[in-house]
Order: structure tokens, then C-alpha cells, then sequence
């Protein structure tokens, strides 16, 4: 039997806000291991154009993922949420082997069991270049601190 990854829905805005923080947390720390244990065992995601499905999979997504996408730093921002669902909108920085930064755009879907282990993600995604003094994302350490500004107070 799995443990259960509070909060658990139904959500309220606490805590689908807090579900969304720990998310963000998770994902700044780039532990593929650490992070897949945040889904389902059959979690289904499409990120972009890729499909993924169960947890072997999702470590091997974020491996590659952070591999190429150098000096990853993530926010996201509870965008609606209902009994077992929270959409978000994040944004996220990095720069690829070439030393080119870029700014990520995105809306992501979720879906929780009762344990609340996301069992289906949504996400789609755009990319954009940017200068490397045109970066927001500049907190020290892997997690954001809670005093560093959200999208919505960077203008995002």
C-alpha cells in the first residue's frame, strides 16, 4: 500500500496551494527518484509531445529532462482547483550546453487518487529564449524561499 502524500483532496484553496507549493519544491530539487514518488504507480502523463506512464518511466523523463535543461529553476502558481483537481501555471529558467538561457511557459492539469498521489498530468509547454541578465529566477539553493516574489509579482 502506498503512503498517502497530504494534502489529500477534496481541496480547498489552502490546501491546493500548499499541493502546488510542494510540487514546485519537489521539482527544484531535480530528484527524479524523489519526485516520481509524488504519482501513482500508473500516473499517465503527455509533457509537450511525450506520453509517460508509471513511475520508471517518469524517473527516466526527469533524468533526461534535467540533464539538458541546465541550472533549473521553477515557480508555480495555483491557477483553479476542485475536489480532486488543481490546474497551475508555472514558468520555469535554464540554459542548455550551449550556455543559451531560455524562459518556459506553461499550464499544467492534475489529477490526485485519494492518497493524493497524482495519478494524470497535463502539461503543455513553450519555450523562449532569453539573455542570461534577463533572468528572474535567481534565488540561491534548489528550493525557492518563500519571500521571492510569484509569477504574477514578477509580471508573469
Amino acid at each position: 500500500m502506498e503512503n498517502p502524500r497530504p494534502p489529500l483532496p477534496p481541496f480547498d484553496a489552502q490546501s491546493a496551494k500548499t499541493k502546488v507549493r510542494a510540487a514546485e519544491n519537489g521539482w527544484n530539487n531535480k530528484n527524479p527518484e524523489a519526485v516520481s514518488l509524488a504519482y501513482s504507480p500508473d500516473s499517465s502523463w503527455r509533457n509537450r509531445s511525450s506520453f509517460i506512464n508509471g513511475r520508471a518511466e517518469i524517473v527516466e523523463f526527469l533524468t533526461q529532462k534535467w540533464a539538458k535543461e541546465l541550472d533549473y529553476k521553477l515557480i508555480k502558481e495555483l491557477w483553479a482547483f476542485t475536489d480532486n483537481r488543481i490546474a497551475v501555471r508555472f514558468a520555469y529558467e535554464y540554459k542548455n550546453a550551449e550556455n543559451q538561457w531560455f524562459r518556459a511557459y506553461g499550464n499544467e492539469n492534475w489529477e490526485f487518487d485519494e492518497l493524493g498521489l497524482m495519478q494524470k498530468r497535463y502539461a503543455c509547454i513553450n519555450d523562449l529564449p532569453i539573455e542570461e541578465k534577463d533572468r528572474l529566477f535567481t534565488w540561491e539553493g534548489a528550493v525557492r524561499p518563500d519571500d521571492f516574489p510569484s509569477l504574477s509579482e514578477l509580471g508573469l
